[in-house]
């Protein structure tokens, strides 16, 4: 019997009622990548950007999110065909691509998902997860149905060029990053920085404008329900080193410095 495979990111969002919320998996773990994909969550991003998560975790991450209904999302490190292609042929079908500032970085990452004449993928579907070994029937010829691209604007010129950015034939949703974006504008580590605020804002708008999904990352929960608030159709609102680092320092606040503090008030 042909196989199957899974409704894309960009399937998701069409048929959904409401945003859909995800979180980051950076520890290349497999395992937690297991334990998030079971949350109920809506998606997953599994991040090769800042992290060091190998092509390796990407499969397994996967591979384990397969048994859950949860739609994965593998950022790639840079927009450089070679990684796509091979991200892609493990069996990732849904992409977030970083650092997208022109409508031809655009272009060209949308170019590296999409299969010649109209792209430049190369061709592996016999030796590759993402046909299943060619057990999906046509999948050479209906690739880009089983594909989505998200790509990321983080800079001031994305932002100056959000418009032509979204309306880029293939760009099925874009992802703001406030984190860099804040950088590019002179405001490092000031996500939440009114100016930084009103560019996220101005993405929004130009990708409504566009008829384009868009989404950010926020994991201040006062910020994702302000995005939300604002039209965001998907949000990242927190990630799984975060929150065990906070969770430890939780505990170490209770258990370790709390208690020190109660036995030197005796």
């Amino acid at each position: 019997m042909p196989l199957r495979l899974s409704p894309t990111f960009r399937a998701a969002l069409a048929a959904s009622d409401r945003p859909l919320a995800g979180m980051w998996v950076c520890s290349g773990s497999a395992l937690v990548a297991e334990i998030a994909a079971g949350s109920g969550l809506d998606w997953l991003l599994v991040d090769m950007e800042h992290s060091a998560t190998s092509l390796d975790s990407v499969l397994a991450q996967l591979q384990v999110a397969a048994a859950y209904p949860v739609t994965p999302v593998v950022r790639v490190a840079w927009n450089d065909p070679v990684t796509i292609k091979r991200v892609l042929d493990v069996g990732a079908q849904n992409l977030i691509v970083p650092m997208i500032s022109t409508e031809d970085e655009a272009r060209a990452a949308v170019a590296a998902t999409r299969y010649p004449p109209q792209g430049i993928r190369g061709v592996g579907s016999a030796l590759a997860r993402s046909a299943r070994w060619n057990r999906v029937d046509d999948y050479l010829a209906e690739a880009a149905e089983h594909v989505s691209l998200t790509v990321q604007i983080e800079t001031t010129a994305g932002v100056a060029n959000a418009a032509g950015i979204a309306a880029v034939e293939g760009v099925d949703a874009v992802f703001v990053g406030p984190s860099d974006l804040s950088a590019s504008m002179g405001l490092l580590g000031q996500q939440s920085h009114p100016d930084v605020v009103a560019a996220v804002h101005a993405v929004f708008t130009a990708c409504r404008d566009a008829g384009t999904p868009v989404g950010v990352n926020a994991f201040d929960p006062a910020v994702a329900d302000a995005y939300l608030d604002a039209g965001a159709d998907f949000v990242a609102v927190g990630a799984d080193v975060a929150l065990l680092a906070r969770a430890s320092e939780a505990l170490t606040a209770r258990f370790v410095t709390g208690r020190a503090a109660q036995r030197d008030s005796y």
